[in-house]
């Protein structure tokens, strides 16, 4: 995913020159080919990602476009303040992307486990978060970005996810995107556990409809509705903390819909995701996931 944001972001800013990127001292073998074609547009603030943050504040009140570049925790949960002040409080043009959601960097242990993002993330007003499931929804997203001018989390995989949706596909950014057609139960997943999903319902052959919901905030509730209509039960499953993840900002949308009467009821939601607990031990990605009970 790391090299599909980079290379839609290149191609963005040939023609898009306020486009501006901010690294932490990272991306080594990622950045390059961004840095050597715009050097005036991109810059290492070192190990400091407070600061980046406030960096990218004030070069998107001079009316650039700025996407900040760390690993997992790093650019937002240390930036929570700002994030919240600096950036959407002012509703600045800045994009934090966040490479190696989830347990991505699980040998590194715990510090680097981006577990609470999404939940912590989702509750700051004016900013749209954004979880692509493969290469082809994380061009579509860093090109949704490239071109707007309001706050964006884009949270990544780490490296080598294979790629889901066919290139032909033409992709309306914000949508739940359709994946595996099946009946009685659909299973919505956000993030890199995409191709889990998708491998699991191949080859345990059951009759499950997938869909993927690379955006989170705001959550496409047209679709929901059609779906929450059309199955009997739903499953969200996701690399986050049950709590305030996806699964939550599904259930929530399910109930505004309900309160609206758009749909007569909410069929039974199983939620997949992280118990409330730390592992507080390292591990490849697969090991964790599958201690966190999100693989089987």
């Amino acid at each position: 995913m790391r090299t599909a944001f980079i290379e839609q972001l290149i191609e963005e800013a040939k023609v898009n020159t306020s486009i501006f990127l901010l690294v932490g001292d990272l991306g080594y073998s990622v950045v390059e080919p961004f840095a050597s074609l715009f050097p005036d547009r991109f810059l290492n603030v070192g190990i400091a990602e407070q600061n980046m943050t406030g960096v990218a504040a004030g070069l998107a009140a001079e009316g650039y476009n700025v996407f900040t570049y760390s690993i997992g925790n790093f650019p937002t949960l240390r930036c929570m303040e700002q994030i919240r002040y600096d950036v959407c409080y002012h509703n600045l043009s800045v994009k934090i992307v966040a490479v190696g959601g989830g347990y991505a960097y699980g040998p590194l242990g715990v510090s680097h486990h981006t577990t609470e993002d999404i939940g912590m993330l989702r509750t700051i007003p004016n900013l749209t978060v954004c979880a692509p499931g493969d290469p082809i929804e994380t061009k579509l997203a860093t090109k949704h970005f490239c071109n707007s001018n309001q706050p964006g989390y884009l949270r990544l995989g780490k490296a080598g996810e294979p790629v889901i949706h066919s290139l032909a596909n033409a992709f309306e950014f914000g949508k739940i995107l359709p994946v595996i057609d099946g009946t009685a139960t659909a299973v919505l997943t956000t993030g890199s556990m995409l191709s889990y999903a998708t491998d699991y319902i191949k080859k345990n052959a059951v009759n499950w409809s997938l869909y993927s919901v690379p955006v989170i905030k705001p959550m496409d509730t047209v679709s929901l509705a059609e779906i929450a209509k059309k199955y009997k039960q739903l499953i969200t499953i996701e690399e986050h903390q049950q709590s305030g993840g996806f699964g939550s900002a599904v259930l929530e949308a399910l109930n505004d819909i309900r309160n609206q009467q758009i749909i007569p009821v909410i069929p039974p939601l199983k939620i997949i995701a992280i118990p409330d607990i730390f592992i507080g031990y390292a591990g490849t990605q697969e090991f964790l996931r599958k201690e966190a009970g999100l693989i089987f």
